[in-house]
């Protein structure tokens, strides 16, 4: 299990980063940019609870709490990707726009889930630090551009640092998975 966890917390966030630019380079949505980022946000709702059950040391109940509300917000923003596509939306604006004090509650959702992450498993002792601290930076990013008017293009560059985090965490699970590693 712990190689699945590892591949998906690789693969999912290198897609999710991958959408963003196409977002960013395009102007707003497309069919195929939402497409893929529907791929990519499939396994994100199960992916700190996947890092939960299999690293070690094994964090608190905080951890599993954060996982499933980090788990439920990425339910979703699923959700909202399926929305887009259906109702043409052109823009992540347009988007936001529709739904946005749900979107927000989402995201405040997401922002607590992934803080109280990462606080259990750095109580826990979780090994290398920095990845955990690289996705809590993408977090307190997008917490403080939520709270001040800022162009979509910041946003982003907070979604790329947890997804950094997440992908390094998932490279780390792997190189522990190893054979002979320590």
């Amino acid at each position: 299990m712990a190689i699945a966890v590892g591949i998906a917390a690789l693969v999912a966030p290198a897609l999710h980063v991958i959408t963003d630019i196409l977002e960013w380079r395009h102007g707003g949505f497309s069919t195929a940019q939402l497409w893929l980022n529907y791929v990519a946000f499939l396994p994100m709702p199960w992916l700190l609870l996947g890092l939960h059950a299999v690293c070690e040391p094994r964090q608190n109940l905080l951890g599993l709490i954060g996982a499933g509300l980090y788990g439920v917000a990425f339910t979703y923003f699923a959700h909202t990707t399926l929305y887009s596509l259906a109702e043409g939306i052109p823009t992540y604006e347009a988007l936001w726009s529709r739904l946005g004090t749900l979107y927000t509650v989402h995201g405040a959702v997401m922002v607590l889930g992934g803080f109280l992450f990462v606080w259990s498993a750095l109580l826990a002792g979780w090994r290398p630090r920095w990845p955990l601290l690289l996705f809590a930076s993408g977090l307190v990013l997008n917490l403080l551009l939520a709270l001040i008017p800022s162009p979509e293009v910041l946003q982003t560059i907070g979604s790329a640092l947890q997804n950094c985090g997440l992908m390094a965490m998932g490279c780390a699970l792997l190189v522990r998975q190893r054979p002979g590693a320590a």
